[in-house]
Protein backbone atom coordinates (compact mmCIF):
# COMPACT_ATOMS: atom_id res chain seq x y z
CA UNK A 1 0.00 0.00 0.00
CA UNK A 2 1.15 3.41 -0.86
CA UNK A 3 1.75 6.23 1.81
CA UNK A 4 1.56 10.00 1.75
CA UNK A 5 1.65 12.37 4.50
CA UNK A 6 1.64 15.71 6.14
CA UNK A 7 4.85 16.57 8.57
CA UNK A 8 4.69 19.80 10.72
CA UNK A 9 4.48 20.61 14.34
CA UNK A 10 1.81 21.30 15.43
CA UNK A 11 -0.53 19.32 13.86
CA UNK A 12 -4.13 19.81 14.99
CA UNK A 13 -7.23 19.44 12.78
CA UNK A 14 -5.60 18.76 9.32
CA UNK A 15 -7.50 19.00 5.99
CA UNK A 16 -5.27 17.17 4.34
CA UNK A 17 -5.70 13.84 5.83
CA UNK A 18 -9.40 13.61 5.94
CA UNK A 19 -9.62 15.09 2.31
CA UNK A 20 -6.90 12.47 0.68
CA UNK A 21 -8.45 9.21 2.96
CA UNK A 22 -11.93 10.59 1.43
CA UNK A 23 -10.24 10.64 -2.21
CA UNK A 24 -8.67 7.17 -1.72
CA UNK A 25 -11.68 5.31 -0.53
CA UNK A 26 -14.08 6.90 -3.04
CA UNK A 27 -11.58 6.33 -6.00
CA UNK A 28 -10.56 2.76 -5.19
CA UNK A 29 -6.96 3.82 -4.49
CA UNK A 30 -4.95 1.18 -2.45
CA UNK A 31 -2.99 4.34 -0.62
CA UNK A 32 -3.20 5.87 2.92
CA UNK A 33 -2.48 9.37 4.09
CA UNK A 34 -1.10 9.30 7.72
CA UNK A 35 -0.21 12.75 9.71
CA UNK A 36 3.56 13.12 10.75
CA UNK A 37 3.79 15.26 13.78
CA UNK A 38 7.98 16.37 13.95
CA UNK A 39 8.85 18.40 16.71
CA UNK A 40 12.35 19.16 15.09
CA UNK A 41 12.93 19.04 10.52
CA UNK A 42 16.05 16.71 11.47
CA UNK A 43 13.41 14.01 12.41
CA UNK A 44 12.18 13.84 9.05
CA UNK A 45 14.85 10.83 8.07
CA UNK A 46 13.24 8.91 10.70
CA UNK A 47 9.90 9.45 8.63
CA UNK A 48 11.18 8.38 5.53
CA UNK A 49 13.33 5.36 7.00
CA UNK A 50 10.12 4.00 9.09
CA UNK A 51 7.86 4.29 5.55
CA UNK A 52 9.53 2.88 2.97
CA UNK A 53 6.27 2.96 0.86
CA UNK A 54 5.88 7.00 1.20
CA UNK A 55 5.57 8.28 -2.26
CA UNK A 56 4.78 11.94 -1.29
CA UNK A 57 4.61 14.71 1.74
CA UNK A 58 2.86 17.40 2.01
CA UNK A 59 4.37 20.30 4.68
CA UNK A 60 3.21 22.67 6.82
CA UNK A 61 4.38 25.35 9.46
CA UNK A 62 6.94 25.58 9.89
CA UNK A 63 9.06 23.57 7.95
CA UNK A 64 8.28 25.17 4.95
CA UNK A 65 11.80 26.76 4.66
CA UNK A 66 13.54 24.32 6.80
CA UNK A 67 13.20 20.94 4.83
CA UNK A 68 14.53 22.83 1.52
CA UNK A 69 17.80 21.58 2.45
CA UNK A 70 16.81 18.49 2.50
CA UNK A 71 16.00 18.14 -0.84
CA UNK A 72 17.69 16.67 -3.89
CA UNK A 73 15.67 18.85 -6.35
CA UNK A 74 13.35 21.79 -6.11
CA UNK A 75 11.45 23.09 -8.72
CA UNK A 76 12.12 26.32 -10.73
CA UNK A 77 8.78 27.96 -8.95
CA UNK A 78 9.77 26.53 -5.20
CA UNK A 79 13.08 28.10 -5.60
CA UNK A 80 11.67 31.41 -6.43
CA UNK A 81 9.58 31.77 -4.07
CA UNK A 82 12.01 30.43 -1.21
CA UNK A 83 9.32 27.46 -0.05
CA UNK A 84 8.13 24.20 -0.25
CA UNK A 85 5.01 22.75 0.75
CA UNK A 86 4.73 19.32 -1.52
CA UNK A 87 7.36 16.77 -1.79
CA UNK A 88 7.81 13.47 -4.52
CA UNK A 89 9.50 11.27 -2.94
CA UNK A 90 11.19 8.51 -5.39
CA UNK A 91 12.63 5.34 -4.49
CA UNK A 92 15.77 3.98 -6.07
CA UNK A 93 17.42 0.78 -5.18
CA UNK A 94 18.24 1.48 -1.76
CA UNK A 95 18.43 5.64 -2.25
CA UNK A 96 15.54 7.99 -1.35
CA UNK A 97 15.31 11.20 -3.40
CA UNK A 98 13.23 13.80 -2.61
CA UNK A 99 11.80 16.78 -5.35
CA UNK A 100 10.20 19.92 -3.92
CA UNK A 101 7.31 21.62 -5.44
CA UNK A 102 5.15 24.60 -4.34
CA UNK A 103 1.37 24.46 -4.72
CA UNK A 104 0.30 27.19 -2.60
CA UNK A 105 1.25 29.57 -5.66
CA UNK A 106 -1.67 27.54 -7.91
CA UNK A 107 -4.01 27.07 -5.28
CA UNK A 108 -3.97 30.99 -4.50
CA UNK A 109 -3.94 32.41 -7.75
CA UNK A 110 -6.55 30.01 -9.33
CA UNK A 111 -8.71 31.11 -6.71
CA UNK A 112 -8.25 34.66 -6.72
CA UNK A 113 -8.14 35.30 -10.65
CA UNK A 114 -11.53 35.52 -10.99
CA UNK A 115 -11.96 38.43 -8.69
CA UNK A 116 -9.73 40.54 -9.21
CA UNK A 117 -11.11 43.76 -10.90
CA UNK A 118 -9.36 46.61 -13.33
CA UNK A 119 -9.04 48.97 -9.57
CA UNK A 120 -7.16 45.51 -8.08
CA UNK A 121 -3.38 47.05 -8.90
CA UNK A 122 -2.11 46.50 -5.64
CA UNK A 123 -2.05 44.52 -2.68
CA UNK A 124 -0.98 44.05 1.37
CA UNK A 125 0.16 41.04 2.66
CA UNK A 126 -0.25 40.62 6.36
CA UNK A 127 2.74 38.30 7.50
CA UNK A 128 6.24 37.49 6.16
CA UNK A 129 6.03 33.46 6.92
CA UNK A 130 6.90 30.77 4.33
CA UNK A 131 3.08 30.83 3.10
CA UNK A 132 2.99 34.80 2.46
CA UNK A 133 6.22 34.52 -0.19
CA UNK A 134 3.56 32.10 -2.12
CA UNK A 135 0.96 34.84 -1.89
CA UNK A 136 3.83 37.38 -2.90
CA UNK A 137 5.20 35.20 -5.75
CA UNK A 138 1.10 34.71 -7.05
CA UNK A 139 -0.08 38.16 -6.79
CA UNK A 140 3.08 39.65 -9.25
CA UNK A 141 2.35 37.08 -11.29
CA UNK A 142 -1.38 38.13 -11.82
CA UNK A 143 0.42 41.65 -12.44
CA UNK A 144 0.01 43.35 -8.66
CA UNK A 145 2.40 45.79 -7.40
CA UNK A 146 2.81 44.23 -3.71
CA UNK A 147 3.35 45.49 0.15
CA UNK A 148 4.18 43.00 2.96
CA UNK A 149 2.91 43.94 6.43
CA UNK A 150 4.31 43.13 9.89
CA UNK A 151 4.18 43.37 13.04
CA UNK A 152 7.96 44.06 13.26
CA UNK A 153 9.69 46.41 12.06
CA UNK A 154 11.54 44.63 8.84
CA UNK A 155 13.48 45.93 6.35
CA UNK A 156 10.61 44.77 3.22
CA UNK A 157 7.61 45.29 4.96
CA UNK A 158 5.65 47.97 7.26
CA UNK A 159 4.38 47.79 10.49
CA UNK A 160 0.42 47.76 11.02
CA UNK A 161 0.90 50.99 13.04
CA UNK A 162 1.70 52.67 9.53
CA UNK A 163 -1.26 51.65 7.61
CA UNK A 164 -3.19 54.62 6.87
CA UNK A 165 -6.97 55.02 5.96
CA UNK A 166 -5.04 56.45 2.88
CA UNK A 167 -2.80 53.07 1.71
CA UNK A 168 -6.03 51.04 2.63
CA UNK A 169 -7.38 52.72 -0.35
CA UNK A 170 -4.62 52.39 -2.64
CA UNK A 171 -3.71 48.70 -1.79
CA UNK A 172 -7.37 47.64 -2.23
CA UNK A 173 -6.63 43.76 -1.97
CA UNK A 174 -5.76 42.58 1.09
CA UNK A 175 -4.25 38.83 2.03
CA UNK A 176 -4.15 37.51 5.37
CA UNK A 177 -1.32 35.11 5.49
CA UNK A 178 -1.05 35.18 9.47
CA UNK A 179 -2.98 33.00 11.92
CA UNK A 180 -4.98 35.97 13.47
CA UNK A 181 -8.27 35.23 13.76
CA UNK A 182 -7.80 31.36 13.19
CA UNK A 183 -10.35 28.85 15.26
CA UNK A 184 -10.47 28.95 18.14
CA UNK A 185 -9.49 32.47 18.33
CA UNK A 186 -12.20 33.56 15.69
CA UNK A 187 -12.65 36.66 17.54
CA UNK A 188 -9.17 38.17 16.81
CA UNK A 189 -8.15 40.05 13.54
CA UNK A 190 -5.46 41.99 12.09
CA UNK A 191 -5.46 46.05 13.47
CA UNK A 192 -6.23 47.82 10.54
CA UNK A 193 -8.25 50.91 9.10
CA UNK A 194 -11.23 48.82 8.27
CA UNK A 195 -13.47 52.35 8.01
CA UNK A 196 -11.28 53.48 4.79
CA UNK A 197 -12.63 50.01 2.76
CA UNK A 198 -15.07 49.94 -0.01
CA UNK A 199 -16.78 47.67 -2.80
CA UNK A 200 -13.88 47.69 -4.66
CA UNK A 201 -11.53 46.04 -1.93
CA UNK A 202 -10.95 42.49 -1.70
CA UNK A 203 -10.22 40.52 1.37
CA UNK A 204 -8.47 37.31 1.00
CA UNK A 205 -8.25 35.46 4.30
CA UNK A 206 -5.90 31.90 3.90
CA UNK A 207 -7.79 30.85 7.13
CA UNK A 208 -10.89 28.61 6.95
CA UNK A 209 -11.97 27.54 10.16
CA UNK A 210 -13.96 29.79 10.73
CA UNK A 211 -15.06 29.68 7.34
CA UNK A 212 -16.19 33.92 7.85
CA UNK A 213 -12.97 35.36 10.21
CA UNK A 214 -13.43 38.58 11.71
CA UNK A 215 -11.19 39.83 9.16
CA UNK A 216 -13.65 39.23 6.44
CA UNK A 217 -16.52 40.25 8.47
CA UNK A 218 -15.08 43.71 9.61
CA UNK A 219 -14.63 44.21 5.28
CA UNK A 220 -17.79 42.54 4.36
CA UNK A 221 -19.76 44.90 6.81
CA UNK A 222 -17.88 48.34 4.79
CA UNK A 223 -19.04 46.31 0.78
CA UNK A 224 -15.66 44.32 0.44
CA UNK A 225 -15.52 41.39 -1.21
CA UNK A 226 -14.50 38.43 0.35
CA UNK A 227 -12.70 34.77 0.23
CA UNK A 228 -11.32 32.09 2.81
CA UNK A 229 -8.77 29.92 1.85
CA UNK A 230 -11.35 26.65 0.99
CA UNK A 231 -11.11 26.90 -2.55
CA UNK A 232 -7.25 27.59 -2.54
CA UNK A 233 -7.30 24.46 0.02
CA UNK A 234 -9.32 22.07 -2.43
CA UNK A 235 -6.86 23.19 -5.38
CA UNK A 236 -3.50 22.63 -3.62
CA UNK A 237 -4.49 19.28 -2.70
CA UNK A 238 -5.34 18.43 -6.57
CA UNK A 239 -1.87 19.72 -7.33
CA UNK A 240 0.19 17.64 -4.34
CA UNK A 241 -1.52 14.68 -5.98
CA UNK A 242 -0.45 15.82 -9.77
CA UNK A 243 3.27 16.25 -8.44
CA UNK A 244 3.28 13.45 -6.80
CA UNK A 245 2.32 11.28 -9.39
CA UNK A 246 4.61 12.66 -12.00
CA UNK A 247 2.25 14.98 -13.54
CA UNK A 248 5.16 17.86 -13.69
CA UNK A 249 3.07 20.56 -15.88
CA UNK A 250 2.26 22.25 -13.07
CA UNK A 251 5.41 23.39 -12.40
Amino acid sequence: MDKYGLIGYPLGHSFSISYFNEKFQNEGIDARYENFEIPKIEDLKEVLDLNPSLKGLNVTIPYKEQVMKYLDSISPEAKAIGAVNVIKVTHKGRKTELKGYNSDVIGFTKSIEAALEPAHKKALILGTGGASKAIDYGLRSLGLETLFVSRTKKKNAITYEELTPELIREYRVIVNCTPVGMYPHADECPKLPYEAMDTHTLLYDLIYNPDETSFLKRGKERGATIINGLEMLLLQAFASWEFWNGKERLQ
